[in-house]
């Protein structure tokens, strides 16, 4: 299970480092422009705070993999992060149209290759909790 949460901390840590192209990737400036200045703001502030999670996230599985499946509260955080990552995989189906993705080649590579993720993450996480070590 640690070289899994290795490869998952790995993935977390380059996943936040990406969210710096959002605003340009998705044209923010342009597409944001009707928005009150405070939607603006909570737009740019919560994916930072987003990013920042997601970053703790995988310094937390990368560097404390041991600690996270052989320790009592190690299989309490794992646990926590298996909820955090279930609620995002839900959020995958329930929370985004279809319509993004359907019919287009790239979106829909990405939509699978993030559910893929999602859960891998899910099952890691929980699988930790329900392991005994």
């Amino acid at each position: 299970m640690e070289l899994h949460l290795k490869i998952i901390g790995l993935l977390l840590m380059l996943l936040a480092f990406v969210h710096v192209i959002f605003p340009r990737y998705f044209e923010w400036k342009e597409e944001l422009k009707s928005l009150s200045l405070i939607n603006r703001e909570m737009t740019y502030v919560h994916t930072f705070f987003i990013a920042l999670i997601v970053l703790m996230f995988g310094v937390l599985s990368f560097f404390y993999s041991f600690e996270l499946v052989h320790t009592p509260f190690g299989k309490v955080i794992s646990l926590g992060m298996g909820i955090f990552w279930s609620f995002r995989l839900i959020a995958q189906f329930f929370g985004y149209s279809a319509e993004n993705w359907k019919g287009k080649r790239f979106e829909t590579l990405v939509h699978v290759v993030f559910t893929l993720l999602w859960v891998y993450m899910t099952s890691t996480y929980c699988l930790i909790y329900l392991i005994r070590s």
